[in-house]
């Protein structure tokens, strides 16, 4: 077998086997969640035999164990259950939320991943200069400022000013213009950590192929700088350009919870953490498993996409 293929077969069942760790670790983290579902839903006063029978309706008698392996298995086979705060399908629940929550990260990747290379390039280009200098201050500000406070210094300096919205406020309705206007504060307080993750891996790839033998002989060959850095040193610097481009951008799906909650933005994770002050396990869980294949699956697309952009795995030797 290829050395690739099989690499990339190993990846995919470290995948599986990682998802299946995770989902266990979801259920097991749900379950120790304080308080009781059946007497948050009938209040303080409720007696022993009402609670005993609302527990045995939603399965809550039965062991951890055997409850884990039914929701797994309905998982298989594409159901993720009934809300227990309104009795509504959690795919329909979650269906809008999601496409929210992949808008927002799409816009900002959009974004980040041509202003981060393109930053990251110029840094390398220039390096130890005013410019790489400067890069480099912003980048390190932006990686040392929490998403949230970048978040709310957004909503003190644009959105008391009015040129944007404080809070997100989006449905079937609205717009592509409207939303992209209502999501920009949002997308900006993600963008700038993200993008400077990535330029300054960028500028540290680059730095280290500028340093090979090709790329001397093509300076002395006289070919312009420009044209070194594009053609001869950046596909050789792809590959961890590819791993932090690819573990941003899953952090990106899962990060959004903080910022989501900030601009009440309605995407999964504003779901999923009114789900948590509700109880609705059935919903937690969907979340938690949703953010969590997201992340292993672009992790597993940035091991592939290494593999493929490394010449000597692609050909055996």
């Amino acid at each position: 077998m290829n050395p690739a293929a099989k690499l990339i077969l190993q990846r995919l069942l470290l995948g599986i086997l990682t998802l299946l760790a995770v989902s266990m670790a979801i259920f097991a983290a749900v379950e120790f969640l304080p308080g009781d579902l059946a007497e948050a839903t009938l209040g303080q006063e409720a007696t022993e035999e009402t609670i005993a029978a609302i527990r045995r309706e939603l399965g809550l008698d039965r062991p951890p164990v055997e409850r884990y392996f039914v929701w797994l298995g309905n998982i298989v086979q594409g159901e993720l259950g009934v809300s227990y705060a309104n009795g509504r399908d959690i795919v329909e629940i979650m269906g809008g939320r999601t496409e929210n929550t992949l808008f927002l990260a799409a816009m900002v990747a959009v974004i980040s991943v041509p202003l981060a290379v393109g930053l990251g390039i110029v840094a390398a280009l220039y390096r130890n200069s005013l410019i790489d200098r400067l890069i480099n201050l912003i980048s390190l500000s932006a990686i040392s400022i929490p998403e949230f406070l970048i978040a709310y210094l957004l909503i003190v300096t644009l959105a008391r000013s009015g040129l944007f919205p404080s809070f997100v406020v989006i449905d079937d309705t609205t717009t592509l213009g409207s939303r992209i206007y209502q999501s920009i504060l949002p997308a900006l307080a993600l963008t700038v950590v993200v993008s400077a993750h990535m330029m300054r891996m960028t500028r540290a790839s680059l730095i280290n192929v500028l340093s090979s033998a090709y790329v001397e002989m093509a300076h002395i060959k006289g070919a312009p700088k420009p044209a070194v850095i594009i053609v001869h040193a950046l596909p050789n610097a792809l590959a961890p350009i590819i791993n932090v481009i690819a573990i941003n951008l899953a952090w990106l799906v899962v990060g959004v919870v903080v910022v989501e909650v900030i601009f009440v933005y309605p995407g999964l994770g504003q779901l999923m953490v009114d789900s948590v002050g509700k109880r609705d396990i059935p919903v937690v869980q969907a979340c938690s498993l949703f953010f969590a294949s997201v992340y292993i699956l672009l992790n597993l697309a940035a091991d592939i996409g290494s593999t493929l952009s490394n010449p000597r795995l692609r050909h055996g030797r």
